[in-house]
């Protein structure tokens, strides 16, 4: 059965599913077998998620951490080309910052605001982080913030 709702994948995800890291692997690992074959069939993420993906990628520590050139292989072969990739629009952009400063969004978190804002506007039904707690925010527009565990848990990947 595929899952046929629009689920977004944040950074945290592709970057498990991507690189071996033992246990905290695991669930990142179905998620993209599912995508692999389909069963997920409307995976999205952001263009954002997919540069931090790179940029965490080519940092990680000497054991695990990857070629500048293996990270772009993996991000076309396994992301861009089985992903739909959603941008901020720049119509929402000064209402995006707008909303950022009257939440008193600070520091790096304005990444994470901008990643929910682009599921949110790409019309996602359920994103999927390891960084739940800075996501939350979009259950008041009825979207579900799940762990990937949760996520390989609910539906039985």
């Amino acid at each position: 059965m595929a899952l046929d709702d629009l689920i977004f994948f944040d950074t945290s995800v592709l970057v498990a599913g991507l690189i071996e890291m033992g246990d905290t692997s695991l669930a990142a690992d179905r998620i993209l077998d599912a995508v692999k074959s389909r069963t997920v069939s409307r995976p999205m993420t952001a263009w954002h998620c997919c540069l931090e993906c790179y940029s965490v990628a080519t940092r990680l520590p000497a054991p695990v951490r990857i070629d500048p050139e293996m990270a772009r292989q993996l991000l076309e072969e396994e992301v861009l080309s089985r992903f739909d990739i959603a941008d901020l629009p720049a119509s929402a952009r000064s209402a995006f910052l707008t909303s950022a400063s009257t939440e008193r969004v600070a520091g790096g978190r304005i990444y994470d605001a901008h990643i929910a804002e682009t599921a949110r506007l790409a019309g996602t039904r359920i994103v999927v982080t390891d960084n739940r707690r800075h996501f939350v925010g979009l259950m008041r527009y009825g979207i579900r913030v799940m762990t990937a565990v949760e996520f390989v848990d609910e539906y039985g990947l």
